[in-house]
């Protein structure tokens, strides 16, 4: 089996999670009763840093970090077994098996250890996936953890029923002002961007995002860039408006 490093820790920036340990608590509290739960916020609110987080403290935890067809979901989830349980008997040749073949590994894996899968990216899955995910969720009463945007679900379609209360869905806000911005101070010092006006910038930029991790990261890769530089200085609000028109 190839390495599933890349699989299990999807993203290393930020991996602390600034200010999410509460969320945090709630991802493990869930874990430790098998209950599904629906991870929401809007995008670049920090779902997949959060789910990132909380995979690196969970051998058990099976990360799909993208499911867009049946096959590919039950590889991820092979790949995560494997390397949680050596023991897991996985054939050298699995690219080479069906999906029938490697959906009845998944079921024995899944009879041996007390796995729970975590689930993202995921945006609008098709029936066939959809089913997949319901099947392997009901077979060994497997909990689900995943994402949407939505608190109302367009984006997971026919999965809604596995988050249908409201104690199984757990809300991912954007950061207070006063926390965003030592996040963006943090994130301006390692990605080296200076700037004469950059403590003025910073607390701009924190406004525009409304506190929002990926927004403010984006801008600030954006305050790199020539065009929006004079001088020493970042030229701030001609980065907004070019940000707010999607020129980025």
């Amino acid at each position: 089996m190839p390495s599933s490093s890349a699989q299990r820790e999807p993203s290393r920036e930020y991996l602390s999670c600034v200010e999410r340990e509460e969320e945090l608590d709630r991802l493990r509290s869930q874990a430790k009763i098998r209950k599904s739960l629906l991870v929401f916020g809007p995008e670049g609110v920090g779902k997949s840093r959060l789910l990132s987080a909380f995979v690196a403290g969970q051998p058990l935890a099976l990360y799909s970090a993208q499911t867009r067809s049946p096959r590919e979901l039950l590889l991820a989830l092979l790949q995560a077994m494997h390397t949680a349980d050596e023991a897991i008997d996985v054939p050298g040749n699995i690219g080479a098996l069906s999906s029938s073949s490697l959906k009845g590994i998944v079921h024995r894996a899944l009879d041996a250890q007390p796995f729970f899968m975590v689930l993202d990216h995921l945006d609008g899955p098709s029936r066939v996936v959809s089913g997949m995910i319901k099947n392997l969720h009901y077979y060994g009463r497997t909990p689900v953890i995943f994402a949407s945007r939505s608190p109302h679900m367009e984006d997971i379609g026919a999965l809604r029923p596995l988050c249908a209360n409201k104690s199984e869905r757990l809300e991912v806000k954007n950061w207070p002002q006063e926390i965003a911005l030592e996040f963006a101070r943090r994130e301006a010092e390692r990605i080296q961007l200076w700037a004469s006006n950059l403590e003025t910038t910073l607390p701009a930029l924190v406004e525009w995002s409304n506190g929002n991790p990926g927004a403010i990261l984006h801008m600030l890769k954006m305050a790199q860039l020539p065009q929006y530089r004079a001088g020493d200085q970042i030229k701030a609000h001609i980065l907004y408006v070019d940000y707010r028109m999607g020129r980025r």
